[in-house]
């Protein structure tokens, strides 16, 4: 039944106070998004409704991915919970981040046309600087999956290993909607130039690119690398968006500080825009880790009103870690 009809019965049966009908229209819904591989928007539609529901949803997921053998020991499976919203991105960054949104909850409209949604990204940058959150928080608008590449397990030592591992996760990866996410990806995507490399690495990187050529649209890709100079010129190719994600300014550390402070409700006694002058130049995971360690000792001391004290200490210490010879 089309979406469209059962939205129109789900909305009469409730204003009817028909509960019987109104289950009935819901687990169609619940079903027919879980076949489309929408899984997290039907856990979430699911969970909204009565818990016998909730159980006839499992029910249905389990019949869909009977035969579909996860490769649990080659990558993590997680549901996102971070939306764009809790980030501090630039707005060119999250602007397109929300068209590729868009395109991918209408790829129907696209596919009639003959045009398919966007579905590979590159994510280039220095370390901490939001490139995993970004791609969990892309899964979270998406409503998809995250499938995070587990490099120890998916790396082999012998002849082929590695190429068939990765020929694995591709394949499940195509049984659903799902972000399929490498983090620093230089380590399969490397330059095939290099002379320094095995005549292996070079079969991985030509497997890796064919199988992306034939992955379809509704799974979508994001690559992130600390060096993308590495990257083989190919692999470059392979993606529609690249995005840089530079050190945060002072600014966006700023408005990032405010941010943890009403999350955990802590008032760290000095303005953010304060602390991001003395933090200008740190990336957003290590203030974060120093605004959490500040809002641990505050909640321990109990001074969630004034840590001033508390954050001048963190302070201090954040700066001798930076120039330990000045302590000497």
């Amino acid at each position: 039944m089309a979406q469209a009809d059962l939205l129109v019965r789900l909305l009469k049966s409730a204003t009817n106070s028909d509960q019987q009908g109104f289950r009935r229209a819901a687990e169609e819904l619940i079903n027919e998004e879980r076949l489309r591989g929408h899984r997290i928007l039907s856990d979430r539609l699911a969970k909204a409704i009565q818990p016998d529901t909730i159980q006839v949803s499992r029910n249905l997921a389990q019949r869909i991915d009977q035969g579909n053998s996860r490769p649990k020991d080659l990558l993590y499976e997680l549901a996102p919970d971070r939306g764009l919203d809790s980030l501090v991105l630039p707005e060119k960054i999250s602007s397109q981040i929300r068209e590729l949104v868009e395109e991918q909850h209408r790829f129907e409209l696209l596919h009639a046309h003959n045009l398919s949604p966007r579905n590979r990204i590159l994510l280039a940058g220095p370390p901490g600087n939001g490139k995993t959150s970004l791609a969990e928080a892309l899964a979270c608008e998406l409503m998809y999956p995250l499938l995070v590449i587990r490099y120890e397990t998916l790396v082999g030592s012998y002849l082929g290993e590695t190429s068939n591992r990765l020929k694995q996760v591709l394949d499940y990866a195509r049984t659903q909607r799902c972000v399929l996410f490498f983090d620093e990806f230089e380590t399969l995507g490397k330059e095939r130039g290099d002379t320094h490399e095995t005549g292996e690495i070079k079969r991985v990187v030509s497997s890796l690119l064919l199988q992306m050529d034939e992955l379809p649209d509704y799974v979508v890709v994001v690559a992130a690398s600390n060096h993308p100079e590495l990257l083989d010129r190919a692999v470059w190719r392979r993606f529609q968006l690249r995005i840089e994600l530079p050190t945060p300014t002072r600014d966006q550390l700023g408005a990032f500080i405010e941010s943890i402070s009403r999350r955990t409700g802590i008032n760290y006694g000095i303005t953010a825009a304060t602390l991001a002058k003395h933090l200008l130049g740190a990336n957003f995971s290590d203030v974060e880790e120093l605004c959490l360690s500040i809002s641990r000792r505050a909640i321990l001391e109990q001074r969630t009103d004034d840590a001033k004290k508390i954050t001048q200490q963190k302070l201090e210490q954040w700066k001798a870690r930076l120039n330990p010879t000045k302590t000497n």
